[in-house]
């Protein structure tokens, strides 16, 4: 050690008692959150809490359209779901995608996440339609099979991208809900 920089006492005292400096671990922590400071994504755009007496079952899964009707899609549906839509669209407007469950005799948990909603009267010949769009080439796939020609109803709704990729699920009759994301 230089002459000129004496060393601290707590640094010789671990030195001589065989304690060295703790070990460094170099390696990335980049999937550790709170490491990196990057937060989770979060899942539900609102969250709430409901009585619905009456309502059967212990957990159910809906969509809530824009003119107040209210798909079922998982769970037993007897009763009214009035009160869960009620809870979550003190925050939220319809159209939503919502899961509840029972929490108690009458009290449910109900969270929900945004969706876009269109009207689609061309049939596409299936229940899904996933659109790829990029450099000029287009892949078109209903209810996963590839299929040929276009479906100019649904690229529409992505129309301002020169590249995207576009999926829809029809939710009844001609109403889809529909995600379009970017490249």
């Amino acid at each position: 050690m230089p002459f000129w920089r004496r060393e601290p006492l707590h640094e010789r005292l671990a030195r001589e008692g065989g304690l060295g400096p703790p070990p460094h671990d170099p390696g990335p922590h980049w999937g550790e959150v709170g490491i990196h400071g990057v937060a989770r994504p979060r899942r539900w755009d609102a969250v709430a809490t409901a009585e619905a007496p009456g309502l059967q079952g212990d957990e159910l899964r809906f969509v809530a359209l824009p003119d107040g009707t209210l798909l079922v899609e998982e769970g037993d549906a007897e009763g009214d779901l009035g009160p869960l839509a009620a809870a979550i669209e003190a925050s939220l407007p319809a159209p939503y995608r919502a899961e509840a469950v029972r929490r108690g005799e009458a009290a449910w948990a109900v969270a929900a996440s945004r969706i876009d909603v269109a009207r689609i009267d061309t049939e596409p010949g299936g229940n899904s339609v996933e659109i790829a769009v990029h450099g000029g080439e287009r892949t078109i796939r209903v209810d996963g099979l590839p299929t040929f020609g276009s479906l100019p109803v649904f690229e529409r709704l992505a129309d301002r991208l020169d590249g995207y990729v576009l999926r829809a699920e029809r939710l009844d009759g001609e109403l889809w809900e529909f995600l379009v994301t970017p490249l």
